[in-house]
């Protein structure tokens, strides 16, 4: 098994799970929602850190039979921790992995036990992920009946040669009978793509463009693809064996990606996602980049709640023991101080549609908005009549500069 990350050191979590009062006070005044974290995959992609596990590296004590069960322990957790105080959830999302590796049904128990604990809100979002060949209509049809509202399909690209570099399982023909499948059920669908693998083309990714924009779905992801260390794909970059991604090619792939979205009726809402209707955004991604609460369960999951954040152990077998014990499978938390508090708002609130309100930010930041506008990275009438710092696509391109010059970290 390639490493991935390690997790942040962090400050001791107590075993408990509770949290201090301040954390609590606010809960109700901002949306809550639950990420599950379901960490099995049928193959290891060459590219992906995230914490994920195919089944022959998990040893006893962790399979895909028993993980609802350990996360409907962690669900009774968070119930008893958020207490009374706790609002209807807003949003769950279940990601990972490979959520669909489970049973369709394992995944309705866990959306049941959210309802049975917290309650869903009237129109609550509730989303899974899926690789286009994990899903049948028959289990879609599980899903959307069990209360499974959206699904976001790993579609990454049309093209056979680049899905083979990122060691993806499904043809493309699969994706196109997921997504008409999963429409037929009712279920809101989104498409995420990749671009700037090796090997692939301008017009390679033209055609994966061309292929999703063809599914009609209300949503599509575009990420640039990024070599994390400790990655089988960083192992063949380092050996020469593939290129390194380069900048300029996936910056001209943005570009084709916004003509292209725009064209067919798609507007950006956050750097990496468009949709047709404001109604179409994801609303669970929406509650990270604007601050609201959310638990995440499941192995390595992080959670934020009124200023404090915290992670789950990693591995399948830790998480499932903790939690048979009667304990946290939280491995560490942080506070975060007023100033981390305004960086993140600043480093996630930039990269939305809306921008930054220019009075919110401090006078380093308020003074790098003139310059800024001037060179291109913020939308000039936005800034002096909205007074709000909006990112113009150049913006996008360059979005981490215009942060630290928010922030007085770099020009």
């Amino acid at each position: 098994m390639e490493p991935v990350p390690q997790l942040p050191d962090g400050d001791p979590a107590p075993a408990t799970g509770e949290l201090p009062e301040s954390a609590l006070a606010g809960l109700g005044e901002r949306p809550l929602g639950i990420y599950l974290h379901v960490p099995f995959c049928r193959v290891r992609c060459g590219y992906c850190d995230f914490n994920t596990y195919t089944l022959t590296e998990l040893g006893p004590g962790a399979s895909t039979a028993s993980f609802a069960d350990t996360a409907l322990a962690e669900l009774d957790l968070a119930h008893s921790v958020l207490g009374d105080r706790a609002p209807r959830v807003d949003t769950v999302f279940v990601g990972g992995g490979t959520p669909t590796m489970l049973p369709a049904a394992d995944l309705v128990r866990l959306v049941d036990g959210i309802r049975d604990r917290f309650g869903l809100a009237d129109h609550a979002e509730v989303t899974t992920e899926a690789n286009p060949d994990s899903v049948t209509p028959e289990s879609l049809r599980v899903l959307a009946e069990g209360g499974f509202t959206r699904i976001s399909l790993g579609m990454q690209s049309a093209v056979p040669h680049v899905l083979a570099t990122l060691d993806r399982t499904h043809d493309p023909a699969g994706v196109e009978r997921a997504v008409t499948a999963a429409k037929d059920v009712g279920l809101v669908t989104s498409v995420d793509l990749i671009y700037g693998t090796p090997g692939e083309s301008v017009e390679d990714w033209r055609r994966s463009l061309d292929a999703a924009v063809s599914l009609e779905p209300r949503h599509i992801s575009a990420y640039a693809l990024v070599v994390e260390e400790g990655t089988r794909l960083a192992a063949q970059v380092r050996r020469g064996e593939v290129a390194r991604p380069d900048d300029d090619d996936e910056a001209t792939k943005y570009e084709l990606a916004d003509d292209v979205l725009r064209g067919a009726g798609f507007e950006w809402y956050e750097v990496s996602n468009w949709t047709r209707t404001p109604a179409g955004r994801c609303r669970h991604n929406d509650g990270y980049w604007t601050g609201a609460d959310w638990w995440g369960v499941g192995p390595g999951a992080h959670s934020h709640v009124g200023g404090v954040r915290w992670w789950n152990v990693k591995h399948p077998r830790a998480y499932a023991a903790r939690l048979a014990e009667g304990a946290s499978p939280a491995a560490g938390r942080e506070t975060l101080t007023a100033d981390q508090v305004r960086d993140e708002q600043v480093l996630l609130g930039v990269r939305v549609r809306e921008g930054l309100a220019v009075d919110e930010l401090d006078e380093v930041g308020r003074r790098a908005v003139a310059g800024l506008v001037a060179d291109g990275l913020l939308d000039g009438p936005a800034a002096v009549r909205d007074r709000r710092a909006v990112l113009t696509l150049r913006g996008r391109l360059l979005a981490d500069t215009v942060v630290r010059r928010l922030l007085g970290v770099g020009s």
